[in-house]
């Protein structure tokens, strides 16, 4: 019996079938790359923003005194650590006992707050959509989210090495970025560069002084109303000002829910205490921010968060403001001033043409 051989249309289709084939794989391991890869470059924004904190430190440190550059920095960096050392020391025994009281307390909370909401119809069917299955589903998605590329602490000793080395040698790292640009755009590198570093700066001065503006305003109001863990409630409640629309909301959550255990109104008065100081926040210190770094229209801040989120998670909503900024100058630079016929001086000023 005679084999029969293939036609050439036969043959022309099974070689675009796995030419097909070949390049859906490729480029699906392009994407989990480039997802892996975004990743890394998250945290090198995370260790330049470190860098710019130490620098920023190392600029206080010398208009104050005498110093050169290099004792500055040094001091900067070392008085850094010495003094998140002495705050955890002096706080570390209060602080201790007060999570300690927390995770004992809030799960009772979150018990108690369920028979109330058990007692409603409409308590009952939000129970019901937390509950079962789609309790499941919010937990593998907040896994998911709070996931990192190698595990949190790996993150963590990644990106203070990374500041370091950032703050120690910045020069070399910026001329290595200017090498790449073409010999005629120089003065426009370093002129985004600077404006860029500029912007940084604003930025972490304001969410340093709206973290610690915060921390003290939630601590005093809880300890005057009386609502248990105080201390630890400002403390998260200050840290979570570094996620700008979604931090406040997640601070306010639990200690809502402490004040709930004590009585109806002093829940309602601790709900109104984290509205007040967001809105002092939002209506004070942002824009103090936004006039030290660049005007970001909330809804834009809002969208970059979204998109940042369900990309990289955690770090990503942490870093979408800044990334955000840098985008916006990148923009502004490279293509607003361009269709403008905006030009760069010797001095790296972008000036109009006239």
């Amino acid at each position: 019996m005679i084999k029969r051989r293939p036609s050439a249309k036969e043959t022309s289709y099974t070689h675009k079938v796995w030419q097909t084939v070949a390049i859906v794989a490729l480029l699906a391991v392009v994407i989990l790359i480039a997802r892996v890869a975004f990743n890394v470059l998250l945290m090198v924004l995370a260790g330049a923003l470190i860098a710019t904190f130490f620098h920023g430190f190392g600029d206080l440190i010398q208009r104050h005194t005498r110093l050169g550059r290099r004792p500055a920095m040094i001091i900067a960096v070392a008085g850094s650590f010495a003094l998140l050392g002495l705050m955890l020391w002096f706080m570390g025994t209060t602080i201790q006992h007060q999570v300690a009281e927390l995770s004992d307390k809030l799960p009772q909370t979150i018990s108690n707050v369920k028979a109330k909401m058990s007692t409603s119809p409409i308590g009952q069917k939000i129970l019901q959509s937390v509950s079962g299955d789609n309790s499941q589903k919010l937990m593998t998605t907040a896994q998911t989210f709070f996931s990192t590329s190698f595990g949190v602490l790996g993150d963590i000793y990644i990106i203070m090495f990374l500041g370091i080395f950032f703050t120690a040698n910045p020069s070399m790292y910026k001329n290595g970025i200017l090498v790449l640009v073409p010999s005629g755009q120089k003065d426009t590198g370093k002129h985004i560069i600077n404006r860029i570093s500029l912007a940084l700066k604003g930025w972490l001065k304001g969410l340093m002084v709206s973290m610690v503006l915060v921390t003290i305003m939630i601590s005093t109001g809880l300890l005057i109303i009386g609502v248990p863990v105080a201390m630890v409630l400002g403390l998260i409640t200050g840290l979570l000002e570094v996620v700008p629309n979604f931090g406040s909301v997640l601070a306010m959550i639990p200690g809502v829910l402490l004040a709930l255990t004590i009585s109806t109104n002093t829940g309602i008065i601790v709900a109104l205490l984290y509205i007040t100081s967001q809105t002092i926040t939002a209506n004070i210190v942002n824009p103090l921010i936004q006039k030290k770094m660049i005007n970001l229209p909330p809804a834009l801040t809002l969208i970059s968060q979204l998109i940042m989120g369900a990309i990289s998670g955690a770090l990503g909503i942490i870093l979408a403001v800044p990334l955000l900024a840098i985008t916006v100058i990148l923009v502004d630079e490279l293509y607003v001033k361009t269709i403008d016929g905006g030009k760069v001086t010797d001095e790296g000023e972008l000036e109009a043409k006239t």
